[in-house]
């Protein structure tokens, strides 16, 4: 008989939570409408034009996309200003931490840095590769101790992860502190900081906050963006990082050949045409940001500021986030609570569209009322 036989990183692996899904939660409450607020996707969709080159698309869904995607790695070259052989694509960002790990560690041998909390994937996928994971508290503010993270770094630490904007508290450091951290990073020469710009763009002054916009690179750091996010495309699975070329060439020899679908790429394409689209999306997000933000303070709550298209937040003294979080759900509205961050008593909304926003609040209001 066939037993099992397991590595010991994968025996004590505990998954990825992700966010509840509408249907789960429509046959549970028997409800007819529900509002996902969950998984910080996008208030308007997919793009009506996105859409429809899909469609146009569909019938070559018999076809092998191209190698190497290279239409997608010369249009998001010229849309950063950087060399196409400093452009890597995956089938989600999820793809590319994955890649990245397996590639430039050694097995029970190096270490990955990052902060706690912070995005569960990146500890997950390293203890997938049998890399030890050493963690820094993030300050008490959810603010970036990097001189604590920069002291766990040593020559076998080959990768620091930080998210920026941070997730789940949406804190967005200043772009100098970064570049401080980065330079005092390079005295250690294998180690590549990767810096998770997901929700970027969602911050109001991103050209002075990204990196992406103070050239040259840093040659050991390496943003990884996505398309999930502001331009929709959550379900087609579409991730990508601007990295070292050294990186960006072992990276494509170990990434399997087809890994981004043909109808993803396309749509890819299309979405960084729809310039109108995506423009409304952060406008959207920006407006509903400050009005949720404003209202939940009202309500009592404590809101961290936030510049990503979320908002992490507390109840007011005596009220519990998990009985919160249960009757938002038999409202039909789905947020996130943060145990799986080790935050049992924070929440963490998306923002919505106008409708999905009021309908928050109005259930907030009536659960603290």
């Amino acid at each position: 008989m066939y037993k099992v036989q397991l590595r010991s990183e994968i025996a004590k692996l505990k998954a990825y939570t992700p966010g509840l899904s509408i249907d789960e939660i429509r046959q549970k409450y028997g409800l007819t409408q529900v509002i996902k607020m969950a998984s910080n996707e996008n208030p308007l969709g997919t793009s009506p034009y996105v859409q429809e080159v899909i469609c146009r698309h569909a019938g070559d869904a018999f076809r092998y996309p191209r190698s190497g995607n290279p239409r997608l790695v010369q249009a998001l070259a010229s849309k950063y200003q950087v060399s196409a052989k400093n452009i890597v694509i995956g089938n989600g960002s999820d793809e590319v931490i994955d890649l990245l790990l397996r590639t430039l560690t050694t097995p029970n041998q190096d270490a990955i840095a990052c902060f706690d909390p912070c995005f569960a994937l990146y500890p997950i996928q390293a203890q997938i590769a049998g890399l030890t994971i050493k963690s820094c508290p993030l300050n008490p503010d959810f603010s970036f101790n990097f001189a604590g993270l920069l002291e766990l770094i040593d020559a076998k630490t080959k990768i620091v992860f930080l998210t920026t904007p941070d997730n789940p508290s949406g804190f967005c450091p200043p772009r100098d502190d970064l570049l401080n951290f980065i330079l005092k990073v390079s005295s250690y020469p294998h180690c590549l900081v990767v810096i998770d710009e997901a929700y970027m763009d969602f911050c109001p002054h991103e050209e002075d906050a990204s990196l992406l916009f103070k050239q040259p690179l840093p040659d050991n750091v390496a943003i990884m963006r996505t398309f999930s996010k502001s331009y929709g495309l959550a379900g087609l699975r579409i991730g990508y990082a601007i990295v070292p070329e050294a990186v960006a060439d072992i990276f494509w020899r170990a990434r399997l050949p087809f890994s981004l679908n043909i109808l993803a790429e396309e749509a890819a394409l299309a979405a960084l045409e729809d310039e109108p689209f995506h423009e409304e999306t952060l406008q959207i997000v920006q407006v509903g940001r400050e009005m949720i933000a404003a209202d939940l303070n009202k309500l009592g709550c404590q809101v961290f500021p936030s510049v990503a298209n979320f908002l992490m937040f507390t109840l007011p003294k005596n009220y519990a986030a998990d009985d919160c979080f249960q009757y938002l759900l038999s409202q039909g509205i789905i947020i996130r609570r943060l145990t799986s961050y080790n935050l049992p008593e924070h929440l963490r909304v998306t923002i919505g569209n106008a409708h999905e926003n009021e309908a928050f609040i109005k259930a907030m209001a009536n659960f603290l009322a």
